[in-house]
């Protein structure tokens, strides 16, 4: 998902409740942040999925310098939903099929820390269900998760162009999906019951 193009470098948006709003937010890191934002994006409740960086040690970064891998932070998404059409807990395990949860590494082909998934949480709430799903998915694959449970950290918005990535490209979005192997993957950990490719 390698790209080099010109930077804009917008507010970080923290906090589990949107400002002024009923919606709520949550924070996944899935690998490619275009893939889990068209996942997410097409989830009934989900009001808004915005692509960026969290978890590291350099305010404000930059494509850029997330790839680089060096800054510590996630490629994640920022979801802001409707707690009364769509759950957390539902979110998390929506989530969850949409990633290689067996993964350490990075997801599909692109390596490195920058891939790797978490589930930040903002509470003992969010927490609890967290943890829940990695119990559950324990159970379903017989093997250890990797996707790792974080505290809620500032959630740093990508640049522009990273934004609904795949609706604007949508020829570039799927040529990368595929070639990156994403959805062969899926059904291997999966099987018939991962989700409908968005």
């Amino acid at each position: 998902m390698r790209m080099l193009m010109p930077t804009i470098v917008m507010l970080a948006v923290a906090g589990t409740a949107a400002q002024g709003s009923s919606l709520r937010e949550a924070v996944f890191a899935g690998g490619c942040f275009w893939c889990t934002e068209q996942a997410l994006r097409q989830t009934p409740g989900v009001e808004e999925v915005v692509s960026g960086y969290t978890g590291g040690t350099v305010p404000h970064p930059t494509y850029e310098q997330v790839a680089s891998g060096r800054t510590g932070h996630f490629e994640a998404v920022l979801v802001r939903y409707d707690p009364v059409k769509v759950s957390y807990a539902q979110l998390v395990r929506i989530f969850g099929r949409t990633i290689d949860p067996l993964d350490g590494g990075g997801q599909f082909c692109d390596r490195g820390a920058q891939y790797r998934t978490a589930i930040f949480v903002a509470d003992a709430e969010e927490e609890q269900v967290a943890r829940q799903w990695v119990s559950e998915t324990e159970a379903i694959l017989g093997q250890p998760v990797a996707t790792q449970i974080l505290p809620r950290a500032p959630f740093y918005p990508a640049e522009d162009y990273h934004q609904d990535f795949a609706r604007k490209n949508t020829l570039r979005y799927h040529l990368y999906r595929q070639g990156c192997g994403r959805d062969a993957r899926l059904k291997t950990v999966w099987g018939d019951t991962e989700p409908t490719r968005p």
